[in-house]
């Protein structure tokens, strides 16, 4: 069972949303805000486990972050608690990539009066309001990216950003439109699930078993620190820095991320 007054505490609602498109839009925008992306788990050799039970015990009441498998399928099962017709859908992530890449990304598909909409609460390195799965469709997040959905002839739908402020792709990401990733929406099993969270997890080409990530929506920006480097952005600029103290590693994820390491699990992260 889905304790549902336990999660809305973790991302200070103080009631349940209506099950209508703005009760999907408090209810992602709120868990971006409060549950932080991260794929920590990963780099300290721990394996990621991404079912229901696994997943709450983690992100709300160990109070932890996560990394997409995590964040969709918490979103998704509140989203249900909430009266939502929801479910998953796998993704293919072109941000930095050339060749078509492993089904590695999972979103959250939204049925409301016989309209479908995006919900995704678990990409690093940007936010996406909640859209109309629309061709042309178009968002705008906090931090002033702007996203929009648009039809694909070879893999069915693909979500574009303009510009990339704050990402976990190191460079090489020209100006203008740039895809994100492409979905179809064909029906997700649990084990297809289970096979793009073990690639992720554990292969030596997935970007999450190379580099250790953390990221949150903030109000009005987005925050993002990647091995050492932390970068903050908003409409009204930037700010950033490398880290080269792992005291002040600690202090920055616990206070930013709300993430307390120790400094045991600091060290073993290999970044100093």
């Amino acid at each position: 069972m889905f304790d549902l007054p336990v999660y809305l505490a973790r991302i200070d609602l103080p009631e349940a949303p209506a099950p209508d498109v703005a009760g999907l839009a408090t209810v992602q925008r709120a868990h971006r805000l409060a549950i932080p992306f991260e794929n920590l788990d990963v780099r300290l050799g721990r394996g990621v486990a991404v079912d229901s039970a696994s997943v709450f015990d983690k992100l709300v009441r160990r109070r932890r972050g996560g990394y997409c498998f995590e964040q969709n399928r918490l979103l998704g099962d509140a989203l249900t608690a909430l009266g939502f017709e929801a479910r998953p859908l796998l993704a293919r992530v072109w941000l930095g990539m050339t060749e078509p890449q492993p089904l590695t990304h999972a979103l959250t598909l939204v049925t409301i009066d016989g309209e479908d909409w995006i919900a995704d609460a678990g990409f690093g390195g940007s936010f996406a309001p909640v859209m109309p799965l629309a061709d042309g469709a178009e968002t705008e997040a906090p931090d002033g990216t702007r996203h929009r959905l648009e039809r694909n002839e070879e893999f069915g739908w693909m979500l574009l950003r303009e510009g990339v402020p704050a990402t976990t792709v190191a460079s090489g990401i020209g100006p203008g439109w740039q895809p994100q990733y492409s979905f179809d929406l064909r029906q997700v099993y649990e084990n297809d699930i289970g096979m793009g969270n073990l690639w992720a997890s554990v292969a030596p080409e997935s970007r999450f078993t190379q580099i250790t990530i953390a990221s949150i929506v903030l109000p009005l920006g987005f925050a993002t620190l990647v091995d050492r480097t932390y970068r903050r952005i908003s409409s009204e600029g930037e700010t950033s820095g490398e880290i080269t103290d792992p005291r002040v590693y600690r202090i920055r994820m616990s206070l930013m991320f709300g993430i307390d390491l120790s400094e045991e699990e600091v060290a073993a992260l290999g970044l100093f």
